[in-house]
């Protein structure tokens, strides 16, 4: 082989190896453009879990918190006794102070009677709408099937908060077998609400399988009409869904507790027409790899194996994702209860 050939050769995989490293790195630029900032809420007393970010028009910082007694367990203390806090911050980065409680189970013969949880906040127009699931019966297996998802509205992020149609319901597992989730194992849950550019509501959930599926509405207090197929294909559960739009696209943030792409990490979804989710990359990276500055010998295990986040909720600044928020079942400083991490993006 003369060395023209030799010089050929030798600059094709020179090509090849650019193009893989080229697309990695775009598979992972997302989830490396995030830096650990700190603690958004720690409350003593409590088990803190998801937290919900809005910024008000005077600037201050918002986060609607799912927490319960610390002095229970994770399951059923979830399920039996959540309840969704308000915290106040005056900057994306806290300290958060808290300010009231938001909502409850209504402790009656209703859906809702149990476990106010997993909040996600937005305002449209002057009204700000506040989603949320609960169960009828905490003793109920780890993902019960009694999961559906509620909406509370106020003019006023602190309230009072009133339950859509007097009861809260939006959406609950179809009824019809034509659905991917009749009869669903863990019902439908982790609301992740849009509003469409072109117009109508999106209301992303889960559901069997741990598939994220979609029900649509033309006014944001609904009725939902779920679409009878999920909008995600993994064979691995995902969940904890943010949806938001990025580049023209319709992005869900989910979580990969199973190693879709890395295990304990996040997955970006996206999407053209925010029906099918074909396309993902990283969307956040385990949490160890934000913080190796600390010893996480130290850090005290709550819930879960592994020190991962959960239940990702972004902040958008100027139509950017801006700031993460996120719990962990782990308090990487030791403390004895779970607390809310914040990332900044870069």
């Amino acid at each position: 082989m003369n060395c023209k050939n030799k010089t050929g050769i030798l600059f094709f995989c020179l090509l090849v190896c650019f193009s893989i490293l080229s697309k990695v790195q775009a598979q992972t630029a997302f989830a490396q453009s995030w830096e650990y900032v700190g603690i958004a809420v720690e409350e003593p007393g409590y088990t803190i879990w998801g937290s919900s970010p809005i910024i008000d028009d005077a600037g201050n910082v918002h986060l609607f918190v799912a927490r319960w007694p610390a002095k229970l367990k994770v399951n059923p203390g979830w399920r039996s006794h959540s309840e969704i806090a308000h915290y106040v911050a005056d900057n994306p980065e806290g300290p958060f102070q808290f300010s009231d409680l938001a909502l409850t189970g209504t402790g009656k013969d209703t859906w809702d009677k149990f476990g106010a949880h997993n909040p996600a906040i937005h305002k449209i127009g002057a009204k700000y709408y506040l989603f949320y699931i609960g169960n009828s019966n905490p003793k109920q297996p780890h993902h019960p099937a009694n999961q559906c998802i509620g909406l509370a509205v106020s003019e006023s992020l602190n309230g009072p908060w009133k339950r859509i149609n007097g009861d809260g319901l939006i959406l609950s597992p179809p009824n019809s077998p034509d659905y991917w989730n009749y009869k669903a194992s863990n019902g439908v849950n982790n609301p992740a609400f849009l509003q469409h550019p072109d117009g109508g509501y999106f209301l992303y959930f889960k559901s069997e399988g741990g598939k994220m599926g979609v029900a649509f509405a033309e006014q944001a207090e609904g009725p939902y009409v779920q679409l009878p197929f999920p909008v995600t294909k993994n064979n691995q559960a995902v969940e904890d869904g943010y949806a938001f739009i990025m580049n023209n696209k319709i992005c869900l943030l989910t979580t990969d507790n199973h190693g879709l792409i890395e295990k304990g990490g996040g997955i970006l979804w996206t999407s053209d027409d925010g029906i099918h989710f074909t396309e993902k990359e990283q969307g956040f990276l385990p949490l160890p790899q934000y913080v190796s500055h600390l010893n996480l010998k130290k850090a005290t295990r709550i819930y879960g194996a592994d020190i991962k986040l959960e239940r990702p909720q972004v902040l958008l600044l100027n139509e950017e994702p801006a700031y993460l928020y996120a719990p962990s079942g782990y308090n990487i400083y030791g403390g004895k209860s779970t607390v809310s991490y914040v990332l900044k993006r870069k």
